[in-house]
């Protein structure tokens, strides 16, 4: 194939490429010559034909996309400073309009930015902070952590709530967005928080409270713990003196049977008594290398001496 003839089929081929398009069934295409729209809006998925290097295709997505804003800070109407973190769903409703307002996504996120922060700052402005923290009336259980930490102010009846708070930013936002061809389906809180200088100071108010109720635990627990230590002392004492009056009382019913004993073997012989017990006392008194010199009418001899004269 000769070289001019090879170029004439390049030629051809790029000009047959630039001449068609496809369009995925996600997607919504608007056609412009120099700048300017042609047409309508094609919604058709398939191939398709435009003038080369004249029009230009610009693709949209059909689906819901999401917006995720910046947190802002914002002043609650009782003057609680509060970072307000929101996210919605949109949709390119009208490309023909999207397209001459804000050109492409980037430039909807951006005019999304402007007109959903601008009504959540209207809305959350307008609210106190109970309204913009709660969703209901439910029943509101204060607890002994809470008890002392703004219950009272929790506690205040909900005329709006959140969820309806969020509506009013819905509604009123989606009144603006059809001017740029968008529509937008839902807006939600996604944080809500204190600014770093009102959330240090509640931070300290609630390990303040926390120790406080820490302190108050920590007490009954060593009230109790002396209550039960003293308890222990009376139940031993109450042990040990029925123990000592047990063993006193079988003591001297011991001494008892022993004095009877005694007294009814001293009674059968005295003389003999007094002899034994002599001869303990001796016996007790002396060993083997101990000496003794008695004299003759030594007590302990007179047992001795009686029977050495009989």
């Amino acid at each position: 194939m000769s070289r001019p003839l090879a170029a004439l089929v390049a030629a051809v081929a790029l000009l047959l490429l630039a001449s068609v398009y496809t369009v995925s069934e996600t997607e919504q295409v608007i056609l412009t010559q120099f700048g300017r729209p042609l047409g309508g809006v094609l919604k058709e998925p398939g191939l398709h034909l435009k003038v080369p290097f004249i029009q230009t295709v610009h693709r949209f997505d059909k689906r819901w996309l999401e917006y995720d804003g910046d947190p802002n800070e914002i002043p609650t109407k009782d003057k609680k400073y509060i970072w307000v973190d929101t996210y919605a769903r949109w949709r390119i409703a009208d490309p023909l309009r999207f397209y001459q307002a804000v050109h492409d996504e980037r430039g909807g996120q951006s005019r999304l930015d402007d007109i959903v922060d601008g009504e959540t700052r209207n809305a959350v402005a307008s609210f106190d902070l109970i309204e913009v923290v709660r969703s209901s009336n439910r029943p509101f259980q204060v607890t002994e952590e809470l008890a002392g930490i703004g219950s009272a102010e929790a506690m205040a009846p909900v005329a709006m709530g959140r969820s309806q708070i969020a509506q009013i930013i819905l509604e009123k936002a989606a009144r603006i967005t059809p001017e740029f061809g968008i529509e937008l389906v839902d807006v939600r809180f996604k944080r809500i928080n204190y600014v770093e200088t009102v959330q240090q100071k509640v931070f300290e108010r609630m390990v303040s409270e926390r120790k406080r109720i820490a302190e108050r635990s920590r007490s009954e627990g060593q009230g109790r713990a002396a209550e039960i230590r003293g308890q222990k002392e009376r139940d031993m004492l109450s042990a040990s003196s029925a123990g000592y009056k047990s063993a006193q009382e079988i003591k001297g019913a011991a001494d008892a049977k022993a004095t009877t004993i005694y007294a009814s073997a001293y009674g059968r012989d005295p003389d003999l008594y007094q002899f034994l017990k002599s001869m303990e006392t001796l016996n007790a008194s002396l060993d083997e290398k101990t000496w003794l010199i008695l004299s003759t009418d030594s007590e302990l001899l007179k047992y001795l001496k009686s029977e050495g004269s009989r």
